[in-house]
């Protein structure tokens, strides 16, 4: 039986009653390292990074835009383009280079399954909006990938 956390869909082997043997660490089914350069990035530095990426892109807009605690309309207006600056540091890179900047602090990227180099343009909006909603990203397999990496056919793994 699938848990909650992981596969929604059953296996046609786990449908015919045979159980399947759970994986020893995350990403050996897909053909992963235990460990090292290209191993599925752990929790831990995913988190480090989206923060990371978060601050930064709240930097950059309180460069542009200085915020006034006093004013709400002026802190939603801010907020507003921080979320913005946010998108836009996260979708650029991933679809280029396959890491923002805090998953390059963090020696993390994001590595598409079929062995294509680039990301892309659609994979990489699309696991930004489903990153921004929290839960597709919180979810995980057992292969430690979430909603969002397993929709776009992404993994994320360390680089050193």
């Amino acid at each position: 039986m699938a848990r909650w956390t992981g596969e929604w869909l059953t296996t046609p082997s786990s449908a015919a009653g045979t159980a399947q043997e759970p994986p020893r660490w995350p990403g050996e089914r897909l053909g992963l390292p235990e460990q090292g350069p290209r191993a599925v990035a752990g929790t831990g530095r995913r988190l480090l990074a989206l923060l990371g990426d978060l601050v930064l892109a709240s930097l950059l807009t309180a460069i542009v835009t200085l915020p006034d605690y006093t004013d709400v309309a002026a802190m939603q207006q801010h907020n507003l383009w921080s979320i913005a600056t946010w998108a836009a540091l996260t979708v650029l890179p991933v679809t280029f280079f396959g890491f923002t900047p805090g998953m390059a602090l963090t020696g993390i990227r994001v590595a598409r399954l079929d062995g294509t180099a680039m990301v892309g343009l659609w994979r990489a909006a699309l696991r930004c909006v489903l990153t921004f909603l929290i839960i597709p990203a919180a979810v995980r397999n057992a292969d430690n990938r979430g909603w969002h990496d397993r929709l776009t056919g992404t993994v994320v793994v360390t680089m050193r």
